[in-house]
């Protein structure tokens, strides 16, 4: 909180004083990482109001993430769409600690230098930083009410592909469970009974979530899965295969191990394999497959 003593203040100054070194503070502004109250400040001489709330956010492992798209990663483009095939380990929008190293952008910047200028554009869903696949933008802003609605309303059929710990015993099963945040605001799985339960804190309700589960091959150590969301909730895929016993390799955070076959692996190995949808447009099917990945 500013007090009256660092009232006016430039909020670059206070960031230098507060983290003791004026050179991170610099970094920390020029992406985009000071907050007062819930606004970004992208001035850094901008003075620092009294009672308001000073926040400097930086990367949770230190480090900036790159951004970048090159014409071959392009699946699928008109004069409404632009699909994308995504790296893993690349944030798909602006995160509180900066507000340029992001696929929206990249992609914006692709455009740029072959139009001379880029379109409007606008994320139709979100994949994890660390999922890979296809991923859609809007390049026309009239087409976003309608892409919107097929993404919200189940209208996008989406196909993941995904390597498991261990194999699951059965060749093909749904999960049908619950999904809300936990009681320190972990997306977790909740019993389907529970769907529809006011969770404490304003933490919302549970919501059902739904996800069928096709085993392709077992590899002994590991299991190559396809994964066809029924339901649209935030690390489904993740949750459920953690529910069901076999956490995704190299998703530390739902229980998955950190390495397979002696390598490390710096991400989880879920990839959006296949897109269909209807045109927002024309209502034409749309199928659009991402390239395969080396895990697969």
């Amino acid at each position: 909180m500013v007090g009256a003593g660092d009232a006016g203040q430039p909020v670059g100054e206070l960031a230098a004083r507060l983290l003791g070194d004026p050179a991170r503070a610099a970094v920390v502004q020029a992406h985009g990482g000071l907050w007062l109250g819930r606004e970004r400040v992208l001035d850094a001489a901008r003075p620092a109001p009294e009672g308001e709330l000073l926040t400097i956010s930086q990367p949770p492992d230190g480090r900036y993430a790159q951004a970048a798209i090159t014409p071959e990663q392009v699946l699928y483009e008109d004069a409404d769409l632009i699909v994308i095939d995504k790296p893993a380990g690349a944030y798909v929008e602006a995160t509180p600690w900066d507000v340029g190293g992001h696929l929206l952008a990249a992609v914006g910047q692709l455009l740029a230098r072959r139009d001379g200028a880029a379109p409007p554009l606008h994320l139709a869903h979100r994949l994890d930083r660390d999922t890979s696949g296809a991923l859609v933008f809007s390049k026309n802003p009239e087409v976003n009410p309608r892409l919107q609605a097929t993404f919200a309303h189940g209208e996008a059929h989406k196909q993941y592909l995904c390597r498991c710990q261990g194999a699951p015993a059965q060749d093909a099963y749904d999960l049908s469970t619950g999904h809300g945040r936990g009681a320190k605001g972990r997306f977790r799985v909740y019993p389907a009974e529970e769907v529809g339960r006011e969770l404490p804190q304003g933490g919302g309700t549970v919501k059902a979530m739904r996800t069928r589960l096709e085993v392709l091959r077992r590899d002994g150590d590991s299991a190559l899965v396809r994964a066809l969301p029924a339901t649209g909730r935030t690390h489904q895929i993740r949750l459920h295969m953690a529910h069901a016993g076999h956490p995704l390799l190299g998703d530390t955070k739902y229980g998955g191990p950190a390495a397979w076959r002696d390598q490390p692996l710096p991400y989880h190995l879920l990839h959006a394999e296949l897109l269909r949808m209807p045109h927002p447009r024309t209502g034409q099917p749309l199928e659009i497959a991402a390239a395969p990945v080396w895990w697969g």
